[in-house]
């Protein structure tokens, strides 16, 4: 050791979580290698990895992808790290630690990091075999393991850990059970209305809710591993059951060093995160500041950088406490919680939008005087969560309407929100690093004028994420400030809009989402570039979408090929092209109904669905139809779908022109072709509509002179009228100005972007179409034949690829080691049908059975 080596004063940190790795960052970007000598311990075999995101291993993440330390950091900044060791004892005395295998190392400052361990209720039987807790990649790998024997698993615990868990094994075939103490889903996050919300859409992902269920004892079961046996007389069966009930301080070396500790525990720390003890200091879960734990990444990242700039005697911060607001995504579902989300603050007023239809619950709660935000739940779509902080944080006055704040938008118009331009530059916008509006401001300026550039140089939004939208904002804004042209970036992987990524695919024909990453991306891919790469890669080869190349990037529907119902059921619609179907395929459909007991529907569409099919009944149901002639009908994806008719001219005394016929044609050369969004059509054989062309995204209406086509309209939320776009057109003009126009939409249109929204935000709007499409104003049109010749060329039914590939029906089980079925799907009819049970009757049928 040099003598420069030997004057620099001794730093221990305990733990080597996300936490404590950040804390190391910290200590370095302020130039604290300069003073000190460090040394790392944590238990675990391996160096510090994303805890938030743990449940990604189970969607084939590894450690290595998990892990959050840059490849030779301890080696280049000279930190010791030692791993799979425990410190058992602080000697505070004599300043040194005493680890497991007895080793002795001193310290001058030392750093508590020790984090939290999963609090497993004290109930007989808990520590029975098949039993887990879920905090560490070695945990993941045990319950991986263990599923693979194992039917249904249970999570006892319906807070944020517990949906988290409950993924993971629904991730891994279980059939899953969620066991709650307290009446609703989240308790301390969501109110009630948004606790039944959430429940309603986790139910119909296939996961059964038990609320208010207290467990007494755990035993043997009559038909499974474990009986679980409730305060109310009820019982539940299961193979697995995962603890996930909460978490609790690890304070045990603080407590047995005498450092004061909470009275409920915690190691007490002030406003420096010290502890009783001025050399030692807590970050993180094992933290108690002011009578509070902080269970989020985001505060103890800040304790992390209070104790690196005391250490490093830079700028005196102090850790002031934490907003607890958090926005998520579990198991699909968008999930935030705001303040004051259940409106105890005395004289709160509250507010309420409940969409059933959408499956959206919002809640605001605002102070008596209605001038202040204290508070929001947001279920099921939480694109406001930043705005509604924001104003939380930073006491910005509400308009004098509040609730519509949470109202969707009417006539066209945005909701009135709140944009970034009205946030003060000292609003915080990303809480793991301290990141202000002012600091965004200032580092575009800078010259940082994409997002990839701005989080490098700011950190934000690379912490948890909740707040990378908001910062995209602030980015747009100010860059349209300075005159500079907003790009689209789909996300932070892809720094390329998609009709962008559309053009660097198709030229460069680009075949896989691994290889679009590779050459035009970086990370590892979400939720937003996933699906929209896979669609691009769909609109542009066709190929199937199960490929293993393609299939991890289909969302539920697509991968199952069939649009799941509300009981975790899915459907069944055949093609059926402009609506004409002869009676031997109607037989088909009926028998096919009948045998496999299936509610059976005709449709807007001119279409037959059947309704509830389980997904190992899939394949079996799909043969017989395939067999019989018919096709998918692509229901379940963002893809054409459909082409109404009337009768037209073959039957109708009022049609001039065969709509039945181009229909048909239409569909039959359209199927399959998948786009930005869904494509739906239909043609009227004469101007009295009766197949409601106009508001289709592609309308055909027959005149005397030909055919006149409509575009851009569609039903919906926000029904819109096509606008006549060509008129008197024959046949061939028809297929040739349709084929160009869907064309230049899947080119240009926006990640799930309908085509009337696709219109309206082009520039020069419908004469632009136009030009573009009937003058070929950009010399495209014969590039955008090829394109639709080649996706029609390439077109094969997907169900009938599926039942021919033994591999791929595997997938069509609801456990991936066991033919066994899901006995929580329960049906009562009505009607002479079919339908889903609801709550009462389920439990109800289930408890005689």
């Amino acid at each position: 050791m040099n003598q420069s080596e030997h004057n620099k004063r001794q730093l221990v940190v305990i733990g080597n979580g996300m936490v404590g790795h950040r804390f190391l960052e910290n200590l370095i970007d302020g130039g604290g290698l300069d003073k000190f000598n460090v040394v790392v311990f944590g238990e675990e075999p391996r160096a510090a990895y994303d805890r938030v995101h743990l449940s990604e291993f189970f969607s084939g993440k590894s450690a290595d992808d998990l892990s959050v330390v840059k490849e030779g950091f301890y080696q280049q900044a000279g930190i010791e790290l030692v791993l799979n060791r425990r410190i058992q004892q602080i000697n505070r005395a004599e300043k040194t630690v005493i680890d497991t295998e007895g080793k002795v190392t001193p310290y001058d400052e030392l750093v508590l990091a020790t984090g939290s361990y999963p609090f497993v209720p004290p109930v007989p039987g808990h520590d029975r075999k098949n039993c887990f807790v879920y905090r560490t990649i070695e945990d993941l790998e045990a319950l991986q393991a263990c599923a693979a024997h194992c039917k249904v698993g249970t999570v006892i615990g319906g807070g944020l850990l517990g949906l988290e868990a409950a993924k993971a094994l629904k991730d891994l075939g279980l059939e899953t059970h969620v066991v709650e103490f307290a009446p609703r889903l989240m308790a301390v996050q969501v109110d009630d209305g948004g606790g039944r919300m959430l429940r309603r859409k986790i139910e119909q992902l296939g996961v059964s809710i038990h609320t208010s269920k207290n467990t007494q004892q755990i035993v043997d079961g009559e038909q499974a591993v474990h009986q679980m046996q409730f305060a109310d007389g009820e019982q539940l069966e299961t193979d697995l059951i995962l603890f996930s009930a909460g978490i609790r301080p690890r304070d045990e070396l603080a407590r047995d060093s005498d450092i004061e500790i909470g009275e409920r525990g915690g190691i007490v720390i002030d406003n420096q995160c010290r502890t009783s003890d001025r050399a030692i200091y807590a970050i993180g879960e094992c933290a108690l500041w002011q009578g509070k734990i902080f269970g989020l990444v985001a505060p103890g990242y800040q304790m992390a950088q209070v104790v690196a700039d005391q250490l490093n005697e830079t700028a005196q911060n102090e850790f002031a406490g934490a907003d607890m607001s958090t926005k998520l995504k579990l198991m699909g579902v968008d999930v935030a919680s705001i303040g004051d989300a259940h409106g105890q603050t005395k004289g709160a007023l509250s507010y309420q939008f409940v969409d059933e239809e959408k499956e959206v619950y919002k809640r605001l709660v605002v102070s008596k005087s209605r001038k202040k935000l204290l508070g929001a739940v947001l279920i099921g779509d939480s694109d406001d969560y930043g705005s509604l902080l924001q104003m939380m944080l930073n006491d910005i006055r509400l308009p004098a309407e509040p609730a519509q704040l949470i109202l969707p938008a009417t006539n066209g118009e945005a909701p009135k929100g709140l944009g970034v331009a009205a946030l003060p530059e000292t609003a915080q916008i990303c809480s793991c690093f301290n990141v202000s509006k002012g600091d965004l401001c200032q580092s575009v300026a800078s010259g940082c004028q994409d997002l990839a550039s701005l989080k490098a140089d700011t950190s934000a939004g690379t912490g948890c994420g909740g707040c990378s939208a908001l910062v995209k904002q602030v980015l747009d804004h100010e860059l349209e400030q300075l005159g500079v042209e907003v790009k689209k970036d789909i996300c932070e992987h892809f720094p390329h809009s998609r009709q962008e990524l559309y053009h660097l695919i198709r030229v460069g024909e680009i075949k896989s989402f691994a290889e679009a990453l590779n050459a035009h991306g970086g990370g590892h891919g979400c939720d937003i570039c996933k699906p929209t790469i896979g669609s691009i890669l769909a609109s542009t080869w066709n190929d199937y979408v199960l490929d293993r190349n393609h299939a991890h990037l289909q969302d539920t529907n697509d991968y199952y090929l069939g649009n799941i119902q509300k009981d975790g059921t899915y459907s069944v619609v055949p093609r059926v092209p402009g609506g004409e179907i002869t009676p031997d395929k109607l037989i088909v459909i009926g028998e096919v109904a009948r045998d496999f007991n299936l509610y059976t529907k005709v449709t807007g569409g001119q279409r037959i669905d059947l309704f509830g099919a389980r997904v190992h009944e899939l394949p079996d149901i799909w043969k017989r139809l395939v067999d019989a002639g018919f096709e998918t009908g692509h229901a379940y994806g963002k893809s054409m779908r459909t082409v109404k008719s009337c009768v037209g001219s073959t039957w109708c005394r009022y049609g001039v022109l065969d709509s039945v016929g181009m229909a048909i044609t239409l569909e039959t050369r359209y199927r399959g072709v998948r786009g930005p969004h869904k494509i739906k059509l239909a043609v009227s054989g004469c101007t009295r509509e009766c197949a409601e062309a106009q508001s289709k995204d592609f309308g055909v209406i027959a005149t005397e002179k030909g055919w006149n086509l409509y575009v851009c309209g569609n039903g919906g939320m926000k029904p819109r009228h096509g606008d006549l776009f060509a008129t008197e057109l024959n046949d061939e003009e028809l297929i040739r100005t349709i084929d160009r126009t869907m064309m230049f939409y899947i080119r240009t249109g926006d990640r799930l972007q309908r085509t009337s929204v696709w219109m309206e935000n082009l520039e020069g709007g419908l004469e632009y179409l136009r030009e573009v499409i009937l003058e070929d104003s950009l010399g495209l049109c014969e590039q955008l034949d090829e394109d639709m010749a080649r996706l029609i060329a390439n077109y094969e039914c997907e169900w009938k690829r599926t039942i021919e590939d033994p591999e791929q029906l595997k997938r069509f089980r609801h456990f991936v080691n066991s033919d066994a079925t899901d006995d929580n799907v329960v049906f009562v009819s009505e009607r002479k049908q079919i339908r889903p049970a609801l709550d009462e009757e389920k439990q109800q049928l289930i408890a005689i059975a």
